[in-house]
């Protein structure tokens, strides 16, 4: 099933009759016109999107039935609940372009939760997302392609005064990328403690969350409130901090507010340039340097070295994954994917923790989801399915 459009989207074709607005503006971008989505309520489909039916919701904003054959409970047991922001990424049909020289862009739904959300979905797990996104809509195409995905997406919500995120990606000619945010405010913002489906994170066998919907209120409590209860219901808590400098006030800022939830978390996963970040320019590959981010009721941490592999870390033992070799297109979606490589298999069987030879056979497992999702352009489209990354696993071998 087609997950994005496959034809590119072009700046004219999204320019005309948009009506000008700085909703989505980062304090450090400018007012473009050609960013904008329709509203619904006032006009019509957007002439490049093919027709998505919209979900059915409450009067809350909810979405009601949305899933076909939803979660019963024999499957929750393995069930990842993943809560944050899910947007529309724009990618550039060619790398190492400036974004004002691009010639078009594909768009692509994303956002950190999201992804790993579809990545444990896609090689056969049992995932659930938990966010909000505009009543517009990209909101109901994001809506639809959880569901297609066979995501449960319950938890999700809509709001009516607020546009759903957009992001437009820098590629450079190696796929790595940087990014230029339209959410100021976007709808992951402003979901409330209120409408958090609590008893959907309480089935959950792993509730995964980032730092971005720390930054700002109302999500911020949203998010403090989640995670406690998933915690006094004997979830185990997945954090990937996925840094994001720019939606963050201060450098500082970014760095106390990803510490702050720090030491709740039992599984941890982040870059070479996050533990740079976190810890003042230290040197990320020195063991002694890593281990200061280990907590002492922490179960894992996990490093993730891109097409070099992954470093991981318990209590009893540490060591080192090495990656897949492929030719990157776009790095969009890796870290995503690794996360949903490692939970999928955590979910399944979380005796992994204590047994170091399965606990790598699981991450060589992660770090192949990685290495397939940077030769596709955008995140959720690339993912794989666990015959890929089997197959991909067996060349390897050959």
């Amino acid at each position: 099933m087609a997950l994005v459009h496959p034809s590119p989207l072009c700046f004219a074709s999204i320019s005309s009759n948009v009506p000008h607005s700085n909703r989505f503006l980062t304090s450090a971008s400018r007012s473009p016109t050609v960013v904008r989505p329709s509203r619904l309520t006032s006009t019509p489909s957007l002439h490049h999107l093919h027709h998505f039916s919209s979900p059915p919701r409450s009067r809350t904003g909810k979405v009601l039935a949305s899933v076909e054959g939803s979660h019963e409970s024999d499957e929750s047991s393995s069930l990842v609940v993943c809560f944050g922001e899910m947007l529309i990424d724009f990618v550039p049909t060619i790398n190492g372009l400036a974004l004002a020289e691009a010639p078009a862009f594909k768009k692509a739904p994303g956002g950190a939760p999201a992804n790993v959300a579809v990545g444990i979905a896609r090689l056969g797990g049992s995932s659930a997302f938990i966010g909000k996104v505009g009543e517009d809509e990209f909101g109901y195409m994001l809506a639809d392609i959880l569901k297609e995905n066979n995501v449960n997406n319950e938890g999700m919500r809509f709001d009516p005064g607020a546009r759903t995120a957009l992001a437009f990606v820098t590629l450079k000619q190696d796929g790595e990328r940087e990014f230029m945010f339209y959410r100021n405010p976007s709808a992951d913002m402003l979901l409330q403690e209120s409408e958090l489906d609590l008893d959907l994170i309480r089935k959950a066998k792993i509730f995964h969350y980032g730092s971005i919907s720390l930054i700002t209120e109302p999500c911020k409590s949203a998010h403090i409130a989640a995670t406690k209860a998933a915690k006094d219901a004997g979830v185990l808590l997945s954090y990937d901090p996925n840094l994001r400098l720019p939606l963050w006030p201060s450098a500082e800022s970014a760095r106390e507010g990803i510490l702050s939830i720090w030491d709740t978390a039992d599984i941890i996963k982040i870059s070479e340039e996050e533990i740079v970040f976190l810890t003042n320019g230290e040197d990320p590959y020195d063991d002694n340097v890593v281990r200061k981010l280990y907590h002492p009721n922490l179960k894992l941490l996990l490093v993730t070295e891109g097409p070099n592999g992954c470093r991981y870390y318990t209590k009893e033992f540490s060591g080192r994954v090495k990656g897949l070799k492929v030719d990157p297109v776009d790095a969009t979606g890796a870290g995503d994917a690794f996360v949903a490589g490692i939970l999928s298999k955590l979910a399944a069987d979380v005796s992994l923790l204590k047994d170091e030879h399965r606990l790598k056979e699981a991450l060589s497992f992660a770090n192949a989801c990685g290495a397939i999702t940077v030769t596709e352009r955008g995140a959720i489209p690339a993912l794989p399915t666990a015959e890929a990354v089997m197959s991909a696993l067996l060349k390897t071998v050959a």
